[in-house]
């Protein structure tokens, strides 16, 4: 809490690291250049006043080429120190931005498993990517510009009042006029207009990713954009919000405009009252400085509006990285790993019949964000060697279950252990060593096949994923694409069915040889061809492991050991397939209704 209490800048500083103070450097740096710039405006004014005293005859004048080569000078000066301030702050920045992923994704690193789940990829590239840029921009450009915001006015205010305290005071009036309506601006209803942006850029980012992927459904239904309404409405919301943010700015920005460019409109009229009444000669070098002075004021109430924003944007940006950095990790185990302590008092023996059985306590679980529990009291037990597998209508927790064991969550209650230590106990290498997970929904990487199958296990060798690759009846596979096992998917054309994707994730699986498998709907996306294949591979997979199955095709889990159904949450039934069809209850239910639908075929209508 008392980080949150801290200015977005601070907590930005915090990632320089050794480069905070090259940030300051280089602050300092432009703060210099600033005053610097300033300089040349007092020459022009020293040579407009020795041109007017000996005007017409010019060529009398003296010290003019001096004080033009002090303004270069200086004009060179300025450019030069603000270079060498922008080198600093970019480095820092570039530095700094680094840091900020690496913070990020490292703490990402940390979250469950369940956390990518309910969160899509583009809008945790949104919220990581951009935001460090975001920092970036700030650090580079507006850190630096922000010491000159200060610097700058306070010694164009003294400068304004330095030749004629009257014209400095109606030029210091058109700043004041300025502000008051860039606050009218960016204040009121405006003020939290750029969280909405920052809202409205990520789930339009979030629902074009998801949009991306969906093309080919679109496609092939010939659809449009408004098909796919998540994706058209983030676009309508985001249009409609930057519609209303730039049309309740017209008035402000025209005023704000008018203000700062009106200068001269307040200026000729005052130099020809002061000259009517006074030096006329004074008058009009102290008038030639403030018509080239008045821009340069303009110039620094648009600093400061730009400046406004960068700050907007930093809070902004901690505030969207915050979402992720206040995102809490599992507690790592704190016991050491399988099998160091085997047959120590804590773990069973490696190799032992209880070092892979599987056992729920009266689980109770909610999703976080949930009203009603997924897993409500649920115990069962998956001995060694056994296979369990979990059916029931959609939504009533089989997944969870499943996901509980390799910890993409943690049970608000009850346990879940493995090999009879509770998996919160267990640090996560151990854990994951212990369990083969293979998804419903098969992510391959734009790798090769190879590369694929051996991210399962990393330090094997070609024949070993060779043979893996064999076993889950993936040879079709590597004999049609075109380099076979070190083809890359997703280039040039190369990609693979849903069921082939099915095959290569069970090559992973048999290759990573973990004694407990959980197969979530391995064939879901399967065709019957598919589905023999991979009924063959999970022959090899499961071969003396232990093993909890989800699956809606119940043909694939006649034979299991046991059958536990689970229906809102909480177990409705269990036993095998046998003692369920005796008991005539749910799972009765859904066998006879699997029947039916296995024998239903399409056929002619019959025209009398």
């Amino acid at each position: 809490m008392k980080q949150s209490k801290r200015g977005s800048l601070s907590r930005i500083l915090d990632y320089t690291g050794s480069y905070k103070v090259l940030t300051i450097f280089g602050c300092v740096l432009s703060g210099i250049a600033a005053v610097l710039g300033l300089v040349p405006y007092v020459c022009v004014w020293l040579v407009a006043r020795e041109v007017l005293v000996v005007f017409p005859d010019v060529r009398a004048a003296s010290g003019l080429e001096k004080w033009g080569w002090i303004a270069v000078a200086f004009a060179v000066a300025n450019i030069l120190f603000y270079f060498a301030a922008l080198m600093c702050t970019h480095i820092a920045a570039f530095r700094t931005a680094r840091n900020i992923r690496m913070a990020a994704m490292t703490h990402v690193l940390k979250l469950p498993m369940g956390f990518f789940t309910g969160n899509q990829s583009g809008r945790l590239r949104k919220l990581i990517d951009d935001n460090a840029g975001l920092t970036e921009d700030l650090l580079a450009h507006k850190l630096p510009d922000l010491t000159a915001t200060f610097l700058t006015p306070v010694a164009g205010v003294i400068m304004l009042f330095l030749f004629d305290w009257r014209m400095g005071l109606l030029c210091l009036l058109t700043m004041i006029l300025a502000l008051a309506c860039m606050m009218a601006m960016m204040g009121g209803k405006n003020a939290g207009f750029f969280h909405r942006y920052q809202k409205e850029i990520e789930k339009m980012s979030g629902e074009a990713v998801e949009y991306v992927r969906g093309i080919p459904v679109v496609k092939m239904f010939q659809q449009t954009v408004y098909s796919f309404k998540a994706f058209y409405n983030a676009i309508h919301s985001y249009s409609e919000l930057a519609s209303q943010y730039a049309m309740s700015c017209r008035n402000g920005q025209t005023g704000f405009l008018t203000c700062i460019n009106g200068a001269f409109a307040l200026l000729i009229p005052a130099a020809l009252l002061l000259a009517s009444g006074g030096d006329v000669r004074q008058t009009a070098v102290n008038f030639i400085f403030y018509i080239l002075f008045a821009p340069a004021c303009g110039a620094m109430i648009n600093r400061i509006m730009y400046m406004s924003e960068a700050v907007m944007e930093a809070d902004e940006a901690i505030l969207r990285l915050d979402e992720i950095m206040a995102e809490k990790p599992l507690e790592e185990g704190k016991n050491a790993g399988w099998p160091e302590n085997s047959g120590k008092g804590l773990y069973p023996a490696a190799g032992t019949a209880g070092d892979s059985q599987v056992e729920f306590s009266h689980v109770t679980f909610t999703y976080p964000g949930g009203v009603r529990p997924a897993l409500e009291d649920v115990s069962f037990t998956v001995r060694p060697g056994s296979v369990v597998a979990l059916v029931g209508p959609s939504g009533g927790g089989k997944t969870t279950a499943a996901s509980l064991i390799p910890r993409f969550w943690d049970v608000d209650s009850g346990s879940v252990t493995v090999g009879g230590v509770d998996v919160r106990k267990l640090d996560s290498r151990t854990l994951m060593s212990r369990v083969a997970f293979v998804f419903q929904d098969t992510r391959l990487f734009k790798q090769s096949l190879l590369e694929n199958i051996r991210a399962a296990r990393p330090e094997a060798t070609r024949e070993q994923v060779l043979e893996a690759a064999r076993a889950a009846q993936c040879g079709d596979i590597l004999e049609k694409l075109p380099d076979g096992l070190d083809t890359v998917i997703g280039t040039k054309g190369v990609y693979l069915s849903g069921g082939e994707c099915q095959r290569i994730a069970l090559a992973r699986a048999i290759l990573k040889d973990a004694p407990i498998v959980a197969l979530d709907e391995a064939t879901a996306f399967a065709d019957p061809e598919n589905e023999h294949q991979i009924q063959k591979a999970f022959e090899t997979l499961t071969r003396g492991k232990t093993v909890l199955m989800i699956a809606h095709r119940l043909s694939t889990i006649r034979n299991a050991d046991q059958i536990i159904v689970l229906k809102e949450g909480k177990i409705a039934e269990q036993g095998t397939h046998r003692q369920l069809l005796e008991t005539g209850g749910i799972y009765a239910e859904m066998w006879a209704d699997y029947q039916r639908s296995a024998q239903w075929k399409v056929g002619k209508e019959v025209l009398s």
